[in-house]
């Protein structure tokens, strides 16, 4: 394995870490003031980046409205549904459902812009579709009893929202598609420019009446640092080696390697919860990196 092939390796690892450090504060704070205050932590760490290597120069007038519109759907909305899902089905089934955004990009790719849709991308569809339904539906054994196994509400709503995080990611990322493949844009600067437009949303919702966009519990400092950590590790640690192994590698290789996420998760909360994954949550999450696999070698 190529040393860009283990940086692809290595940002699905930083994702599948950070989303066994989220769900914690998640839980606690509610996600949306949680989204609220990571997203503003990792703007802090992006804006700085950007202000070093003024790359902010990249970011052309005719390029910003679309990234900013990509920011409120595929972060203000996608990242809190994310970890709406996460309060309510746990770190697993989050990873999975969510790994539903590659296939739904395809497909949305498909309907809005008219793209190219291959048998072999079809079948990946299917194949990642059939990962997500095993993992979700035999993923869990009668004698796992930790929280984070457990589904708080009914299953549809915790699916539906799982969904529509993936949807909503899948949208962001297909409106900041055309200005990205441009080439010349920054890759850190327009993920600044998305996040900061994120936090800007965020703090106007918490201007609105009532309790529902605030904190349900009030923020400590290990919750700010665990909150910052796994902001950090996804969006610095995880997005500089996607970008460092893309540089290098096959595009296709290197995106599926990424997309592991959903198998990585596993021995992670089996360190965390002493509980072994069922059999069906590992056949689901290699179906779904196997669907990932056709899609992006297509």
């Amino acid at each position: 394995m190529s040393l860009f092939e283990l940086a692809a390796v290595g940002a699905a690892f930083c994702w599948a870490l950070s989303g066994i450090l989220t769900a914690g504060p998640s839980a606690y704070l509610g996600a949306f003031a949680f989204t609220r205050i990571r997203m503003s932590m990792v703007f802090v760490m992006l804006a700085a980046v950007v202000a070093v290597s003024g790359s902010w120069r990249t970011l052309g007038a005719e390029s910003i409205g679309a990234l900013c519109l990509s920011g409120v759907v595929g972060i203000f909305l996608g990242d809190t549904l994310l970890f709406a899902t996460m309060n309510r089905m746990g770190p697993r089934r989050t990873s999975i459902l969510f790994a539903l955004n590659a296939p739904l990009a395809v497909l949305l790719g498909w309907v809005l812009l008219g793209e190219t849709l291959s048998g072999r991308q079809l079948a990946g569809i299917a194949v990642a579709f059939a990962g997500v339904l095993c993992a979700i539906v035999f993923g869990k054994r009668k004698s796992q009893l930790h929280n984070w196994e457990q589904v708080k509400g009914p299953l549809w709503a915790g699916v539906a929202l799982g969904v529509g995080a993936a949807l909503a990611q899948a949208t962001g990322s297909l409106i900041a598609r055309p200005s990205m493949a441009a080439g010349a844009i920054d890759p850190v600067a327009g993920s600044a420019l998305r996040v900061g437009t994120a936090v800007v949303c965020f703090y106007v919702a918490m201007a609105l009446p009532g309790d529902r966009f605030r904190a349900k519990q009030k923020l400590t400092l290990p919750l700010a640092v665990m909150t910052a950590l796994s902001g950090f590790i996804a969006m610095a640690v995880g997005m500089t080696l996607l970008l460092f192994a893309l540089k290098g590698g096959e595009v296709g290789v290197i995106s599926t390697l990424s997309a592991t996420s959903p198998a990585l998760i596993l021995p992670l909360l089996w360190l965390r919860t002493g509980e072994a994954p069922a059999l069906g949550a590992w056949v689901g999450a290699a179906l779904v990196i196997a669907g990932s696999a056709l899609i992006f070698s297509a």
